[in-house]
């Protein structure tokens, strides 16, 4: 017996009316004729020159060695699955395109190192950034379908899964020549000049509401959309600016960059839809942003 003569739509046609019991219900599963069946079925006996199937009135049913041989057919056709599998992974990884909606800050001090790492590992794969404000354009840009995932605040909901990658503390930027009066910004030194923050609805909110749990509640004198703004106000000495460390780069020379008398941050990481198609280019990305998060708290360290 030559094993080049056999063929991959014999053992499917033996492992189909092995399932099935009967040719007729096999051929139904496979679309093809029944006498297609049976003739793949008979030319494969021959080639083997053992009887695999017994033929009766209530159907078919496998011999001894039939059955030994069917469990060999279907290891065969596993292994096919995974090599496919593998190859159309691979196609995956060799193009395609991966759109990211995220915060500015995110883009700029984030996102670059992650896609560079890609880039060097599966240099076709074509990336676009949408860059948003709110985190409700993300949800949305999500849920539409316009953007493959998020890379910002980690975004809460049954729709979502996350991958948390650090915590962006908030810090203070201080005008040019302001000093705090311990050496360190306290409550007290934030009560002295107008504070700025962000009129972004998720940023302002979580400044607003620390801000408002001290003992004598602090508020917000500007409220400003755009974080460049805020740093060219303080640059002015029109106030002390609160905002994530991310969005304070690049930060003047005469502008202090210092800790806030209390403990806020913004999480940061990847989100996705649960029951969304995902591409291998997608996990590959992931795969590379966890290494950069993974390197950049390393580095702090």
């Amino acid at each position: 017996m030559n094993p080049g003569k056999l063929k991959l739509s014999q053992l499917r046609a033996l492992v189909a009316v092995a399932d099935c019991g009967n040719f007729s219900e096999a051929a139904l599963q496979l679309d093809l004729s029944q006498s297609t069946i049976s003739h793949a079925i008979a030319t494969l006996e021959e080639e083997l020159g053992v009887m695999l199937l017994q033929r009766g009135r209530h159907g078919a049913k496998l011999t001894p060695v039939g059955d030994r041989i069917t469990a060999h057919a279907r290891g065969v056709l596993n292994l096919l699955d995974a090599m496919t599998s593998e190859a159309n992974q691979a196609r995956g990884l060799q193009g395609g395109r991966l759109r990211i909606a995220s915060f500015r800050s995110v883009a700029t001090h984030v996102l670059p190192g992650a896609i560079a790492r890609l880039h060097r590992r599966y240099p076709a794969i074509s990336i676009s950034v949408l860059e948003m404000d709110e985190v409700h354009q993300l949800k949305h840009a999500l849920l539409k379908g316009d953007a493959d995932l998020c890379v910002a605040e980690t975004l809460e909901g049954e729709d979502f899964d996350s991958l948390h990658i650090f915590d962006d503390d908030y810090v203070a930027l201080l005008p040019p020549g302001y000093k705090p009066k311990t050496g360190f910004l306290s409550l007290d030194d934030l009560r002295t000049m107008p504070l700025i923050g962000s009129s972004h609805s998720s940023c302002g909110l979580r400044i607003r509401c620390e801000l408002s749990r001290q003992d004598a509640p602090l508020e917000l004198a500007y409220c400003i959309r755009h974080d460049s703004s805020m740093v060219a106000m303080v640059q002015q000495g029109l106030g002390i600016a609160i905002l994530p460390r991310l969005a304070a780069e690049p930060i003047p020379t005469d502008v202090r960059i210092v800790p806030l008398p209390f403990l806020l941050s913004r999480p940061i990481g990847a989100t996705i839809l649960k029951e969304a198609l995902h591409t291998p280019a997608l996990y590959a990305f992931l795969d590379a942003l966890r290494e950069t998060g993974e390197f950049s708290r390393a580095q702090a360290v």
